[in-house]
């Protein structure tokens, strides 16, 4: 396989950003943020948000459920306080099965 450079992580993300990797507005973000009590982003003396990994992992999870499971935003306020636990292992079950789909993918488009 040929050599990946390593992402450089940072350590906060603009509303901009966020809304970009979760191909959502910028208006979802702040919706999210607003119902959601776990979304806590820090605020800047300008008063931007600055999103840390944690929240963006909130936020992969909020996208899960309301995004690809089609909850409402109630429905995924009711399973985050039923059972987290589960809710957010089946979420990294389901993205562990798709980064290996998509290394499986890349090794067949290598083979050919």
């Amino acid at each position: 396989m040929p050599y990946k450079k390593p992402q450089i992580e940072k350590i906060y993300y603009t509303i901009g950003e966020v809304a970009k990797m979760f191909n959502v507005n910028i208006s979802h973000i702040r919706y999210w943020e607003k119902e959601f009590d776990v979304l806590k982003p820090f605020k800047n003396k300008k008063g931007n948000r600055l999103f840390t990994n944690d929240d963006l992992e909130h936020l992969k999870l909020i996208h899960h459920l309301v995004k690809e499971k089609g909850l409402t935003i109630k429905g995924a306020k009711q399973k985050l306080k039923d059972n987290k636990e589960e809710t957010v292992d089946n979420h990294e079950l389901v993205d562990r099965l798709k980064t290996i789909r998509q290394m499986l993918i890349d090794i067949r488009d290598e083979l050919n």
